[in-house]
């Protein structure tokens, strides 16, 4: 919807027999070019004008045609707008054109109520780069169009004819040019469909390696769970089978240092602890590759319930609080904030944090082993923090692998199987064994856990 329109018209003039509907167009093609309007829309809206001219003389015997520069309201655009006030009201007060085609031809066609009259209106956009239609520019378009003088219908049919004959030159044009397109796309075409077959024979022969692969990554992964299930078992049975003797070993050391046995030399007391030493190291070894065979057989499960994480965490605190041997490393156990509850399972929890808690004290020379709870909406961070020498962050992940160790000034006795079986006792229950660490900046192991559980 258009604003008001100009307080002055470019120009008026009545339509009211045959004739004036040449000089309707004639006037409006020279309006529209004054006003700046490209050739092609020129035509355009000339053509629109005789045709709804043509109309409103065969359905209300005429109108009063007016022409204007006005400012859209809503884009504040100039626009030529054009209205036609019919000499006799129009039937139903309404208005189609006989040709649908006539809407197109301008940016808007329609009856209005404008002022308490009803018009006939129709527009078009002023291009931007045109002369700037400034109050001085608009008087002089006046002048101009009062003081030229109209041509004869024959003088606007010669123009009509040519306009007609520069269409149908710029329709063969592109009729032309369609041709060399329509040429050029046949041979894009056929150079479309060579390279589709080539690509469909390709991927036909790719669809066939992959099967290939497929085939043998199947047969790959039932060659590597037979290997699994049979290191498994055999850890199995190997645990088992060592277990009794090195129990007996500890039994016999035992029996040797007891007091009521014969008196050992100092050197003979050396030997025996150190046979007994060897021998809780050997059963330890023995556990841990039995517990990491339960693990990965899926023969070991979580037995669910409620965890009092203080209470584990006093648990942990008292039975480790030995192992701080060193007087320069302190065991730190933080009380978790309250309500300190999760649903896990208390024995494999206990086993993860003993493990990491066991792993910081051996490796840190100085400072401080640090455990602490943190809740995070619904899940409970659990973190061992230590202050040795760290890791750096090409081996974040061998670590987990069985067997490895760090190698270093600082490596100590182990069996390399501590975090790999904690890893897998964190997935079990559901969550997830974070590390974040770095050469001289000690080590943070976050066990992620739901607060419900997995």
């Amino acid at each position: 919807m258009t604003g008001p329109a100009a307080p002055d018209p470019l120009l008026q003039m009545a339509l009211r027999v045959e004739q004036d509907i040449f000089l309707v167009r004639q006037r409006g093609r020279e309006v529209a070019a004054a006003v700046g309007l490209e050739h092609q829309d020129q035509v355009r809206l000339a053509t629109a004008l005789s045709e709804v001219a043509r109309d409103l003389l065969r359905a209300v015997e005429g109108a009063d045609v007016t022409f204007a520069v006005v400012v859209d309201a809503h884009t504040g655009q100039r626009v030529l707008r054009v209205d036609l006030a019919p000499v006799r009201p129009l039937p139903d007060g309404r208005y189609e054109p006989q040709s649908g085609a006539v809407a197109r031809l301008v940016d808007m066609l329609g009856v209005v109520t404008d002022e308490g009259d009803t018009v006939v209106r129709m527009s078009r956009r002023v291009p931007a780069p045109a002369t700037p239609l400034t109050p001085e520019r608009l008087a002089q378009l006046r002048t101009q169009l009062a003081s030229s003088a109209p041509g004869t219908a024959l003088d606007e049919l010669a123009a009509q004819n040519a306009q007609l004959i520069a269409a149908l030159d710029e329709v063969r044009s592109h009729r032309d040019e369609l041709e060399v397109l329509n040429s050029e796309l046949q041979e894009t075409n056929r150079g479309v469909m060579a390279l589709y077959n080539q690509l469909t024979e390709e991927l036909e022969e790719t669809n066939r390696g992959v099967v290939a692969l497929y085939a043998e990554l199947d047969e790959k992964s039932v060659q590597l769970r037979a290997a699994s299930e049979s290191k498994s078992r055999f850890l199995a049975n190997v645990s088992h089978e060592l277990r009794a003797p090195v129990t007996a070993i500890m039994g016999l050391g035992r029996l040797l240092a007891d007091s009521a046995s014969d008196p050992l030399t100092g050197e003979q007391a050396r030997q025996v602890d150190l046979i007994r030493s060897s021998a809780a190291d050997l059963l330890n070894l023995v556990n841990e590759l039995l517990d990491l065979a339960k693990a990965e057989s899926g023969r070991l499960e979580p037995t669910w319930a409620e965890v009092d994480l203080r209470g584990l965490f006093g648990q942990l605190r008292g039975t480790l609080r030995a192992l701080a041997t060193r007087p320069g490393v302190e065991l730190v156990v933080e009380e978790p904030p309250a309500p300190a509850t999760i649903r896990s399972d208390e024995v494999l929890l206990a086993q993860v944090l003993r493990n990491l808690l066991h792993n910081g004290l051996k490796f840190t020379e100085r400072g401080e082993v640090r455990l602490r709870a943190e809740r995070r909406g619904e899940l409970w961070a659990l973190s061992v923090t230590d202050t040795g020498a760290g890791i750096p962050p090409e081996l974040h992940e061998r670590i987990f692998e069985e067997f490895y160790q760090v190698p270093g000034a600082t490596r100590v006795g182990g069996t390399g199987l501590g975090l790999p079986y904690a890893r897998r006792l964190v997935t079990l229950l559901g969550g997830t064994l974070e590390l974040v660490s770095e050469p001289g900046r000690g080590s943070t192991f976050t066990v992620v856990l739901p607060v419900g559980g997995a």
